[in-house]
């Protein structure tokens, strides 16, 4: 009988040092993308399109090389630092197409799972408020008008996931979008004050 236990144990063994093996590995490729991902969206705000479609580009192809990796492995397919790693993919695909007013890709085209997928459409909405941000800074109110109008839909549409967080854990992201929206509106209206107060300004001291 103990016999039988060890030659069991020695089968499970080896399953588990595949399955660490093949966990460190993504481990690794994990970290590639996110940072990765993240010196996209870095270059994207600088305006250096060359680099960011450069570091996009490697970035998938690592995410396709993850999938086919743990295409054995789902339950490490499946975990937070897989689903992070995804979830900063997706965040800077989905700022690189907005910001070239190209059409959102699909989650499928990606290669992401879609709770994946939803969750980066919230650091997305994040990210836009950067940009607004700078733009505000640039004095280009116009433009940022229109990022808020777009983050608000952007809101709207996230807000209809509805799943408990067993599921997907959407309501923090929704949240936190519906908070970064609501200091996103007081920046705009403000801007759009002290714009109003400088023009009546202006026009005071022109004034014959």
């Amino acid at each position: 009988m103990l016999m039988n236990i060890s030659e069991i144990i020695n089968e499970v063994r080896k399953v588990l040092d595949e399955k660490d093996e093949v966990r460190e590995k993504a481990l690794r490729l994990t970290r590639d993308i996110v940072r990765l991902s993240g010196d996209c969206i870095k270059a994207l705000h600088r305006g250096d399109l060359r680099i960011a479609e450069k570091r996009l580009e490697v970035a998938k192809n690592l995410v396709n090389e993850l999938k086919e990796m743990l295409t054995e492995h789902k339950d490490l397919y499946f975990t937070g630092y897989v689903q992070n790693a995804h979830q900063e993919y997706v965040e800077a695909n989905l700022f690189y197409h907005y910001l070239l007013d190209k059409e959102f890709p699909h989650p499928k085209e990606i290669e992401v799972p879609e709770t994946a997928y939803a969750l980066g459409i919230g650091d997305f909405i994040g990210e836009l408020r950067r940009y607004f941000l700078n733009l505000l800074l640039n004095d280009k109110i116009e433009k940022a008008q229109e990022v808020y109008a777009f983050m608000e839909k952007l809101y709207d549409e996230l807000a209809t996931l509805e799943y408990p967080k067993g599921l997907v854990n959407i309501r923090q992201k929704q949240d936190q979008a519906r908070y970064i929206l609501e200091r996103t509106l007081e920046d705009l209206t403000r801007a759009k004050i002290n714009k109003n107060l400088e023009k009546k300004l202006e026009e005071w001291r022109n004034e014959p």
